[in-house]
C-alpha cells in the first residue's frame, strides 16, 4: 500500500548536486558516486521514490563517504524519478512501471562491480522505496550490513530470511510501517540469535523523515541527522 506519506515533502531535484560525481556506467546503471575509490569498503544506497538526485540523499552519501567508504547511489529509476507534478501518471501507475523487485537485480551487478574494484565489504542502506532491495541483498547473502530507514512494504517473513546485522530505523508516525509493524520486525530478530540487530523508533518524525528533511526545520535536521549518525556507525561496526 502506498500512502500520502510517501510522496510527502517532495524535494527539488539537483543533477549536479554533491561533492561526488555522476559516472554514467556503474554495474551498468548511472550513479552518483562519491569518496576513495581504492577503499576496501563500500555502501550503496537506495532511494526512495524521488531517486539519486535528491540534494538530501547525495549529502549523506558525502557524508558516509567521508567516514571512509566508497558510496555508490544507483538510478534504479533510470532518469525517471516520480514526479508528483504530473497528473496524469499517479504514483500507483509509476509504482507498477517501477517495482520495488528491481533494485535488487539490478543491485546485483553494482555489487559485482565493488567487488572487482577490490572492495571486501559491503554495506547497503534504502529509505522507504529502496529498503525492499536492501532487504532483499540481505536475504540473499549479498551484504555484510544493511540499515532500513522508515521502509515501504517490508514483511515480517522478510525479516525472517536475513541473513546479515540488520538496522531498522523507524519513524512514530508512520502509516506506511507503522511502530507496531517496526516492533513485529524486532521480535523476529530477538528470536533469531543468529543476526546483530538494532531496531530503532524515532519518536515525534514522520514516514520519510530520514532523507526528505526540511534544512530550516531545527527538529527535522536534528532527527535526520541522529538517523545518519546511527546508520554510518552501523556500518562501521560491521564494514571495517
Amino acid at each position: 500500500m502506498t500512502t500520502p506519506q510517501c510522496c510527502a515533502n517532495p524535494p527539488t531535484l539537483n543533477t549536479a548536486g554533491g561533492e561526488g560525481k555522476v559516472v554514467d556506467s556503474f554495474g551498468g546503471l548511472t550513479a552518483y558516486v562519491a569518496g576513495a575509490v581504492d577503499s576496501k569498503a563500500a555502501v550503496v544506497l537506495i532511494s526512495d521514490i524521488f531517486g539519486f538526485e535528491a540534494p538530501n540523499l547525495r549529502k549523506i552519501a558525502d557524508r558516509v563517504a567521508s567516514s571512509g567508504y566508497f558510496v555508490v547511489v544507483p538510478d534504479f529509476f533510470h532518469g525517471d524519478p516520480y514526479a508528483p507534478e504530473n497528473a496524469d501518471r499517479p504514483i500507483q501507475v509509476w509504482r507498477n512501471e517501477h517495482p520495488q523487485a528491481q533494485a535488487f537485480e539490478e543491485a546485483k551487478p553494482v555489487i559485482a562491480a565493488l567487488k572487482e574494484q577490490g572492495v571486501t565489504s559491503v554495506g547497503a542502506a534504502g529509505y522507504c522505496w529502496g529498503a525492499k532491495g536492501v532487504v532483499d541483498l540481505a536475504k540473499a547473502r549479498e551484504l555484510h550490513a544493511a540499515v532500513l530507514l522508515h521502509p515501504s512494504r517490508i514483511t515480517v517473513d522478510d525479516i525472517k530470511e536475513v541473513k546479515c546485522p540488520i538496522a531498522i530505523l523507524g519513524a512514530e508516525v508512520d502509516h506506511v510501517s507503522p511502530p507496531e509493524l517496526i516492533r513485529q520486525f524486532e521480535q523476529v530478530l530477538s528470536s533469531n540469535s543468529g543476526i546483530n540487530h538494532l531496531v530503532k523508533i524515532f519518536p515525534g518524525v514522520a514516514h520519510g523523515w530520514a532523507v526528505r528533511y526540511s534544512n530550516d526545520d531545527a527538529s527535522a535536521v536534528k532527527s535526520a541527522e541522529e538517523a545518519l549518525v546511527d546508520m554510518t556507525d552501523w556500518f562501521n561496526k560491521y564494514l571495517k
